[in-house]
């Protein structure tokens, strides 16, 4: 599928601030099952510096750094983007589909900090344990069972809802609540796998579905590694698998490092800001073409 898209934010302030640094995470990723064709990032009033870099996750991300006072703030990204379905499942794996728990000491080191558990102490939630050993019972201790049974359960016991604000909740509380958010769900499903043996981080990105709706939002997902298939994203609060349909922006073990926009300002006392956005996507072909794929060597 070739997609173009185009994020904007706007900033007003009351009285003229002083922005402090800033990070961007809205370059879509350009390996893998996405090729890049074009990113543009505009930013009023225009940064003294901006420079990528190359994050843990080996997504790109943008820093700034600004000078002078301004009362407005205006960034726009706009990119066009070719994603191809990633290959089935059941092919990459053959006959070597992971049985789990799969052995912490089996894992290139590499993939450790998806591992972790995301309560302050590092542990894994004891909701997310809970629900990871019941999908587990009904699997056969089979990978891909696992996370078909594992997205089943959190849509049966979790309804989504939008929540634009706030950060991702822990396990326990989401399935306490018994409602969530796209970022949620994602989370859930993270630490779930985790308790697992299975690497998995949180995803944020587009997902252009069909038919378009009034305004997009962003989007969150996991992804997850499989040995012998690699990382692969599962959404919990959709179908499951992704297919060409999700652009990726970032990937990260912990959700806070994907925003879309972190930064701050300084200004006199009392001053306010007001906040908008806008996603705007337009499929300009929703097959990939075969000229937009990268050659394999």
């Amino acid at each position: 599928m070739r997609a173009r898209l185009k994020h904007s934010f706007s900033y007003r302030y009351s009285a003229p601030v002083l922005l402090g640094a800033h990070r961007f995470c809205l370059k879509p990723r350009g390996h893998g099952f996405q090729t890049l064709l074009d990113f543009q990032l505009r930013i009023d009033p225009e940064p003294s510096s901006l420079f990528p870099l190359i994050a843990a996750s080996g997504d790109e991300i943008l820093r700034a750094r600004f000078g002078g006072s301004c009362d407005s703030f205006r960034i726009e990204a706009s990119s066009t983007v070719v994603s191809h379905a990633p290959p089935d499942l059941q092919a990459c794996l053959e006959a070597n589909e992971p049985l789990l728990p799969y052995p912490v000491g089996h894992l290139n080191g590499d993939l450790q900090g998806a591992l972790g558990g995301w309560l302050p102490n590092g542990q894994h939630d004891p909701a997310a344990v809970d629900m990871a050993q019941e999908a587990l019972m009904g699997s056969d201790q089979r990978a891909l069972m696992f996370l078909d049974q594992l997205v089943e359960m959190i849509q049966d016991r979790v309804k989504y809802t939008q929540r634009h604000v706030g950060p991702a909740w822990p396990a326990g509380r989401t399935l306490k609540e018994r409602v969530g958010s796209c970022r949620d769900l994602a989370m859930l499903m993270v630490e779930a796998c985790r308790c697992v043996g299975l690497p998995a981080r949180f995803v944020s990105g587009y997902h252009l579905v069909d038919p378009a709706p009034e305004q997009y939002d962003l989007h969150a997902w996991t992804e997850v590694y499989l040995p012998g298939a690699g990382w692969r994203g599962y959404d919990p609060s959709g179908k499951g698998p992704v297919d060409d349909r999700y652009i990726t922006l970032a990937t990260s073990s912990k959700p806070e490092l994907t925003a879309a926009i972190t930064g701050c300002f300084s200004g006199p006392a009392g001053v306010s800001s007001s906040f908008d956005w806008l996603i705007e996507a337009e499929i300009l072909d929703p097959v990939a073409p075969l000229e937009a794929s990268l050659p394999l060597g």
